[in-house]
């Protein structure tokens, strides 16, 4: 059976496409599932994609990748990025690694986008080349 990589995001992502396309592109996060399902196949990997505007959901979702034996998670954590003390302690009391996605740089936005609590608790962070953020990461994932 192939070993699954867990792809969890978070407030807001739901709209990509349409949500600011000057700053995170046009890809909603359906193209973006069938760019990672697609490579992710050609890797022997199998994905599991989800996303949520609730914080416990991915706090949940993290606890579950642990459970059932993820290779690795793909946390793009939105907005919760930089206030989720919540989201930092989950990743530190899971052994599934976890890497930090951003389809924008956020160290080259607004101030309150330069501190990530989950980048301060994740094995890597991958940011600012939009969509293929999620595909280099993957890339990562599959080393681990």
């Amino acid at each position: 059976m192939p070993e699954t990589v867990f792809v969890l995001n978070g407030p807001n992502l739901n709209l990509l496409g349409t949500r600011e396309p000057e700053i995170y592109g046009s890809a909603t996060l359906d193209d973006i599932a069938g760019m990672l399902e697609d490579r992710a196949r050609e890797l022997g990997l199998e994905i599991d994609l989800r996303q949520s505007n609730h914080e416990g959901h991915l706090v949940d979702w993290l606890h579950e990748a642990q459970a059932v034996g993820a290779k690795a998670v793909l946390l793009n954590a939105g907005a919760f990025t930089h206030t989720s003390v919540a989201l930092h302690d989950a990743i530190l009391a899971i052994r599934t690694p976890v890497i930090e996605v951003h389809l924008s740089n956020p160290h080259t936005r607004e101030a309150f986008r330069h501190k990530s609590f989950v980048g301060m608790a994740a094995k890597a962070t991958i940011a600012g080349f939009g969509p293929l953020s999620y595909l280099l990461a993957l890339e990562g994932a599959r080393r681990l």
